[in-house]
């Protein structure tokens, strides 16, 4: 069993999805089937994906879904810039969402740079 909670990006995910998930609780009764679902669903997107990358045996296998976990990042990002424009949030909450998001997305990406220079080191040797 992998140690995924050691993991920063983890770490920081598992804080924005749950703030993402508290601040879709304030959505309009008539969002809560959409945007508000579609932004609980991309929150819990990103910190599922990275524990299942942490699982995975090789960097190859860990960094696909760490990219799936990069995306669902910038998903939570347009979300957030809808709600922003539609004023589903206020704005107090929505700069905390938004730096979380910026932590989270720029961990992220660091373990992602990490975990794609081992899969392609991996790949050189393999080829020598």
């Amino acid at each position: 069993m992998s140690n995924f909670r050691t993991l920063k990006a983890w770490q920081h995910a598992r804080i924005l999805a749950i703030e993402c998930a508290r601040a879709a609780k304030g959505f309009p009764r008539e969002e809560q089937y959409a945007l508000a679902a579609q932004l609980r669903k991309a929150a819990y997107s990103v910190v599922l994906n990275v524990v299942e990358g942490s699982g995975r045996r090789g960097p190859r296998e860990a960094r696909h879904f760490f990219d799936i976990a990069s995306g669902s990042v910038d998903e939570v990002e347009a979300i957030l810039d809808l709600a922003k424009e539609m004023e589903y949030v206020p704005l107090s909450i929505m700069a905390r969402l938004e730096a979380r998001r910026d932590e989270t997305g720029k961990t992220l990406r660091g373990l992602l740079r990490s975990v794609s220079r081992a899969a392609d080191a991996i790949d050189r040797n393999a080829a020598a």
